[in-house]
């Protein structure tokens, strides 16, 4: 019997011979100004700043990169910000990218849902799953991170309004100094949510300001960051397989890469369109050279022409290379040409605190013994395939098929 249809690879170089590259999918920043005041924020600027105001995209070219992408064969768009609900012409533009047939992300505090937004993601479903950043369980820990009294209970109230009509969401969180305790209160919080498949993700290493417009904010986020000690015990504690998990992807991702700065998937098929039209190959990297202006161009010459070029951006810094260059634990480390320009100004200059992270992470599962260096370590390949047959404890475990059966 004929089959009525069949299952192919999207990515498939044959499927799209002909056309322009695919945009799998796209991030808009609407704004960068948000409500809350947050400690560890990378990027907010105050709901009234006027001259950031001016300089936003306007609705009219936001609805031209929206077209743009989709004609490209975008299928998602994530709108965040700062506070993305703040933009006056949130509903207009979340209508048009639905009708263009997007799938609509939304990153938000929920401080600015509404009833009418409620009822709006209710008739015009986002068909992806609003994300909800809570900064704590409770009102003391949360208004400390966001600085913002009253946010709690406008939080609060956003999320019961989506409760209410059914809209699906579901909620991350971030861990510092100022809210650690308040992780497992948090956790058995969310699993009252309908659509929380597990507990949320936390954010433990916080990022500095991505446009490194000041010291004191930078200096602010230092002090709240945990310690990579902390950092590390958080992670291994955490009841989400955390442990296991990150041993099978050990065994299948670490080694070192070399002099090449670009070993993830930014500017392939996607990117991040800041507030002000600078398309960026992700979310973080805002190094000037690294950016492409669409109020000059356009989304496909970004992904055929510029992207490409910048991805074979090369390190030249005798410090990544005598470090990061050679250093298995890279797939473990979160060091990227973003955290680089975001820490140091630089795209190669090796991120001290990610090291730390690192290498305390490698320490905990016996890949290395205290005061190894993991660019030091000739017999790495050994390392992670005996990491594949031990389980937490020293217990074995059985493999087969290739994959790692960590219980």
């Amino acid at each position: 019997m004929t089959a009525y249809f069949e299952k192919v690879n999207a990515w498939n170089k044959d499927l799209w011979k002909g056309l322009s590259l695919p945009l799998a999918s796209l991030d808009l920043e609407l704004t960068e100004r948000c409500n809350n005041n947050c400690v560890h924020c990378y990027i907010n600027l105050p709901p009234g700043d006027v001259d950031a105001q001016k300089r936003e995209l306007s609705t009219s070219e936001l609805k031209d990169i929206l077209n743009e992408a989709a004609s490209l064969g975008c299928l998602r768009v994530r709108f965040t910000g700062g506070e993305p609900l703040l933009r006056e012409d949130f509903e207009e533009l979340y209508v048009f990218a639905r009708k263009l047939g997007l799938k609509v992300v939304i990153f938000t505090n929920a401080t600015c849902i509404t009833r009418a937004l409620a009822e709006l993601f209710f008739k015009i479903p986002p068909l992806e799953l609003i994300e909800v950043t809570m900064f704590g369980a409770r009102k003391n820990s949360y208004e400390r991170i966001t600085r913002s009294p009253g946010s709690f209970e406008a939080a609060r109230r956003g999320m019961n309004l989506l409760l209410e009509k059914g809209v699906p969401f579901i909620i991350k969180g971030v861990l510092l100094k100022d809210n650690m305790t308040d992780a497992e209160e948090l956790t058995s919080w969310t699993s009252t949510i309908p659509w929380m498949d597990g507990p949320p993700v936390f954010s433990r290493a916080s990022y500095l300001r991505c446009r490194r417009d000041s010291k004191v904010k930078n200096d602010l986020i230092k002090r709240k960051r945990l310690s990579p000690a902390e950092t590390v015990a958080s992670l291994m504690s955490a009841q989400n397989g955390y442990e296991n998990a990150l041993r099978e992807f050990c065994t299948k991702f670490m080694g070192p890469q070399g002099e090449k700065l670009f070993s993830c998937g930014a500017g392939i098929g996607g990117g991040c369109v800041d507030a002000y039209g600078n398309f960026q190959l992700c979310m973080m990297l805002r190094h000037p050279e690294t950016v492409y202006d669409l109020r000059a161009g356009s989304l496909k010459e970004a992904l055929e022409v510029f992207f490409p070029k910048i991805r074979e951006t090369k390190a030249s810094n005798p410090g990544y290379l005598k470090r990061c260059a050679r250093c298995f634990l890279m797939g473990m480390c979160e060091q990227c040409p973003a955290r680089s320009w975001i820490e140091y100004g630089t795209l190669d200059s090796p991120v001290e605190y990610l090291c730390e992270i690192a290498h305390a992470q490698a320490r905990h599962l016996g890949l290395l013994e205290e005061g190894e260096l993991g660019w030091e370590v000739k017999d790495w390949e050994q390392r992670l395939e005996s990491l594949s047959g031990t389980a937490p404890g020293g217990e074995q475990t059985r493999t087969g098929q290739g994959t790692c059966a960590l219980a």
